[in-house]
C-alpha cells in the first residue's frame, strides 16, 4: 500500500520538531512554521509601547523549556521550568494527533505524552518511556528476515527521490545550501537516474549496483538532517524520531531495521553504522569532520507544500 509519507512528515514536524525529552532546557523550539505572529498595528503606537513594557517584565519570555515543561516564575521572580499538567494541553483536532508511547499506550497528542513523561522523571518507568510512533497504538506485524533485507532498498530510493524533489522546488525557499544543490544537480541531470515510481525490489537492487554513486550523498544527507542535538556523529532515539516515528505504523520493519543498524547495541547509531546499514562502502563513508556539509537544512519548513504531489512519487509500497 502506498504510504503518504510526506503528509506524515508534516505531522512529524508538528509532533517532534521541538526539543524532546532528552534535550537540554536551553534548546530553542524547532516547531515547523512556528514563527512569531507579525501584526501591523499602524497608528496604535501607544499599544505597542505598553505591550513591550509588559514583555520586558516577563522573565519567561526568553526562557525556553523542553517539551513536557512550561515556564513559571518563582517567588524571587526567576523563571523556572516545571512539568506541564496534561489537562492544560490543547484538545486534539483528530486522531492524527494521537501518538503511541513505548508503553503501548495511546496519548491524545504529543503534548499529553511529554507532560506525562515529565511527571515520571527520575523513575525507571519515565527513563524507559519514549514516543514510539505517530498515530494510535496498534498491532505491528513482526518483521521477517526477507522483509528486513528489502527495507534499505526502498529507503535508499526514497531518500534519493526526496532530495530530487527538494532540488526541483528549491528556487527561493533555501531548503538546500548551494554546495548541496550542486551535488544533487549531478544526480538530477544524470540520464541513468531511476525515476520515482512503483519499482520492483529486483530493479531497485540492480539500480543500486549500477548507479551506486547516486545513493552516497542522500544517505549521508539524511544522517546530517537528524544529527542535531548534539552534532556528534551519533543518532539517539530522540534524534531518530522525526524519521522513525512516521514510518513505523506503515513500515512494520522500521524498528527492526534501526535496531539492526545499532550493531554494538549501545542505543546510538553511529555514522559508520548508518552508512553500513544502507550498503555504503567503507571507502565512500564521510568522516564526522566532513559532516558539516550535510548540516540541517530548512527541509521540514517546506515539506508540507509538496504533500499533494506524493502520489506521483511512489515512495513506499
Amino acid at each position: 500500500m502506498r504510504v503518504w509519507i510526506f503528509f506524515l512528515f508534516c505531522l512529524a514536524g508538528k509532533t517532534l520538531a521541538a526539543p524532546t525529552e532528552e534535550e537540554p532546557v536551553v534548546e530553542e523550539e524547532l516547531e515547523v512554521g512556528a514563527n512569531p505572529v507579525q501584526v501591523e498595528t499602524g497608528e496604535f503606537d501607544e499599544a505597542i509601547e505598553v505591550v513591550e513594557d509588559v514583555i520586558a517584565e516577563n522573565p519567561c519570555l526568553n526562557h525556553h523549556c523542553k517539551k513536557g515543561k512550561v515556564c513559571e516564575v518563582d517567588d524571587s521572580n526567576q523563571p523556572m521550568c516545571v512539568c506541564q499538567d496534561p489537562l492544560t494541553c490543547p484538545a486534539p483536532i483528530g486522531d492524527f494527533e494521537h501518538v503511541c508511547g513505548t508503553d503501548n499506550k495511546t496519548y491524545e497528542s504529543s503534548c499529553h505524552f511529554f507532560a506525562t513523561k515529565c511527571a515520571l522523571e527520575g523513575t525507571k518507568k519515565g527513563h524507559k518511556l519514549h514516543l514510539d510512533y505517530i498515530g494510535p497504538c496498534k498491532y505491528i506485524t513482526p518483521c521477517i528476515d526477507n522483509e528486513l533485507k528489502e527495507f534499505p532498498l526502498r529507503m535508499r530510493d526514497w531518500l534519493k527521490n526526496v532530495l530530487v524533489t527538494l532540488y526541483e522546488r528549491d528556487e527561493d525557499n533555501n531548503l538546500l545550501t548551494e554546495k548541496q544543490k550542486l551535488r544533487i544537480k549531478k544526480i538530477y541531470e544524470n540520464e541513468k537516474r531511476l525515476q520515482a515510481g512503483d519499482h520492483s525490489l529486483d530493479l531497485l537492487a540492480l539500480d543500486f549496483e549500477k548507479n551506486y554513486n547516486m545513493y552516497i550523498f542522500p544517505v549521508h544527507w539524511q544522517f546530517g538532517q537528524l544529527d542535531q542535538h548534539p552534532v556528534d556523529g551519533f543518532l539517539s532515539h530522540t534524534e531518530l524520531a522525526p524519521l522513525r516515528a512516521p514510518l513505523i505504523p506503515m513500515e512494520h520493519c522500521t524498528t527492526s531495521f534501526f535496531e539492526q543498524c545499532d550493531a554494538d547495541q549501545d542505543k546510538y547509531i553511529a555514522l559508520e553504522e548508518w552508512a553500513n546499514c544502507f550498503g555504503i562502502k567503507e571507502q565512500d563513508r564521510i568522516s564526522q569532520d566532513e559532516m558539516i556539509f550535510f548540516s540541517p537544512s530548512n527541509m521540514f519548513t517546506y515539506i508540507c507544500s509538496i504533500c499533494h504531489n506524493v502520489s506521483t512519487m511512489n515512495l513506499f509500497t
